[in-house]
């Protein structure tokens, strides 16, 4: 089997060939190089003699490519070029890239609407997305930057600061209001008669219908363990279900749903955006941004 070295002419000689294909000119091809003429013109005889070819035509001080040399011409700049590429990735220096890590409904609902925003404020760089509920892989040193719900004390050597409240309260879409008008009321006991979308939740969670309403009976209706799939049945118009703020902006903005009368209920924790102590300008004008939007909602 022949080598690659034995089956290519020299490398030299290509480089050459090439310039003067480009510039149609052995003149300007040996300026380019910054080498003799006949320095040029030496390789490209030795390639055609090599290749047992005719590469060009003479045509007084410019030279014309022949059909085989078009081909020879085609092939070496592509080649050269994935060469150069190569080589400008290999010494171009690592960017950074900018990880964020939150649970997954809140990453859809509240951070994609935003994500322009984020990258943005990264310059030259990269952004990475980590949905997970895990709160380990939300510590890892590769995280940047991550957004969770809770208070300030759960997250020893870390950086917490609020972003919105934990705050939560019911929506519908206007086809549901309009079938169950009493909804428009400021009346718990209304949500009794009406289809209902439930959260998974642990027993005796303070965001359930149970707690909202204020009854401990039974409550009807598909339970979900994720907020996204439930938020599309009740902009289909197939039950109301209990929103948090920074989940729903959107939909309320855009019509799809609308927020039912009645105060809202707090959670005691809240959601916040986690940095290490130490961070570069680039986390600190990502996080200044995001709570920045947060606070004009």
């Amino acid at each position: 089997m022949r080598t690659l070295k034995a089956s290519l002419p020299l490398l030299n000689a290509m480089v050459a060939f090439e310039a003067a294909a480009r510039c149609a000119s052995l003149t300007l091809a040996a300026d380019e190089l910054a080498v003799a003429q006949s320095a040029v013109s030496r390789h490209i005889a030795n390639l055609e003699t090599h290749l047992s070819i005719s590469l060009f035509e003479r045509k007084g001080n410019r030279v014309l490519l022949t059909e085989a040399g078009g081909i020879l011409a085609d092939a070496i700049r592509e080649g050269l070029g994935t060469i150069r590429d190569a080589v400008n990735l290999l010494q171009a220096p690592e960017r950074e890239t900018l990880i964020i890590g939150s649970g997954y409904d809140l990453v859809q609902a509240w951070l994609m609407p935003r994500f322009e925003l984020v990258t943005s404020q990264v310059k030259d760089g990269r952004v990475m997305l980590l949905t997970t509920s895990d709160p380990k892989a939300l510590s890892e040193p590769e995280v940047a930057i991550s957004i969770r719900f809770g208070k300030p004390e759960d997250w020893p050597g870390f950086i917490a600061e609020k972003l919105f409240d934990g705050e939560w309260f019911p929506v519908c879409s206007p086809a549901l209001l309009k079938r169950y008008p009493a909804l428009g009321r400021e009346d718990p006991s209304a949500f009794l008669d009406v289809p209902l979308l439930h959260l998974a939740a642990p027993p005796g969670a303070v965001d359930t219908w149970n707690a909202w309403i204020g009854t401990d009976r039974e409550l009807a209706g598909p339970t979900f363990t994720s907020y996204l799939p439930m938020l599309h049945e009740a902009i289909a118009g197939r039950g109301a279900a209990l929103a948090w703020m920074g989940f729903v902006e959107e939909q309320l903005r855009l019509g799809q749903l609308v927020r039912l009368p009645g105060a809202s209920r707090r959670h005691g924790g809240a959601f916040h955006i986690l940095t290490r102590r130490r961070t570069s300008a680039t986390v600190q004008s990502v996080v200044k941004a995001l709570r920045e939007s947060a606070m004009t909602g």
